[in-house]
């Protein structure tokens, strides 16, 4: 495997961000250490880009190409979806647009720092782990909550930090919560505890439903 292979292969599909396992998938006949020496010298040489531990962009597509923090969330950490006050504020229930990108996951809660900045993921149990979708984000497809299971787990997560609720301070929108499917929101509630399915059912009651 040289370079110019892989840039063509990661080129015709359309790949930007990669891990040193999707490289193995591209060339199965090549040795694991091989490839890993081999992405030592193309990060030295600018090739790539490491953004964490064994994932890594592909910068020769220019600076032309922008890569949205969305996906690369996505990339960063999976499984894991974009929601909580990221996806929010996509939906215009919060009004701030959140500084870092939020995302729930199964896997145990961490936060990266990179040149896309900062992405905070909180762990989730697998029964609760839905309400997502392969939306289209900016040219890339990206998986983001819908906006009942954006709230709830907002709701769930407020409260599993011990922060008090209080929805007029949080500013939440009145007139899309009242468009929201408030059936489809207790359903993912339910997936969490009863104290989440009290909370909705305030906020369901602060939205005057």
């Amino acid at each position: 495997m040289d370079y110019l292979s892989l840039s063509l292969v990661l080129r015709k599909n359309k790949v930007y961000l990669f891990s040193s396992t999707d490289l193995k998938n591209f060339f199965p006949k090549e040795k694991k250490k091989t490839i890993r020496n081999n992405l030592t010298r193309w990060l030295f040489k600018g090739h790539f880009i490491r953004l964490k531990r064994d994932l890594y962009e592909f910068v020769e597509y220019g600076p032309e190409l922008r890569i949205p923090d969305f996906y690369v969330a996505n990339k960063l950490y999976e499984p894991s979806y974009v929601s909580l006050e990221t996806a929010l504020s996509i939906y215009s229930i919060i009004p701030e647009i959140a500084a870092a990108v939020t995302s729930v996951t199964t896997r145990p809660t961490r936060t990266f720092r990179n040149k896309y900045g900062s992405f905070f993921y909180r762990t989730c149990k697998r029964e609760a782990f839905s309400g997502y979708s392969l939306m289209r984000y900016e040219g890339f497809k990206v998986y983001i909550a819908d906006k009942e299971k954006s709230l709830v787990d907002f709701l769930y997560y407020r409260l599993r930090l011990g922060s008090s609720l209080d929805f007029a301070e949080e500013r939440l929108n009145k007139k899309i919560l009242k468009k929201i499917d408030w059936q489809k929101a207790f359903r993912y509630a339910k997936l969490f505890n009863q104290r989440t399915i009290e909370s909705a059912k305030k906020c369901k009651e602060y939205a005057q439903c």
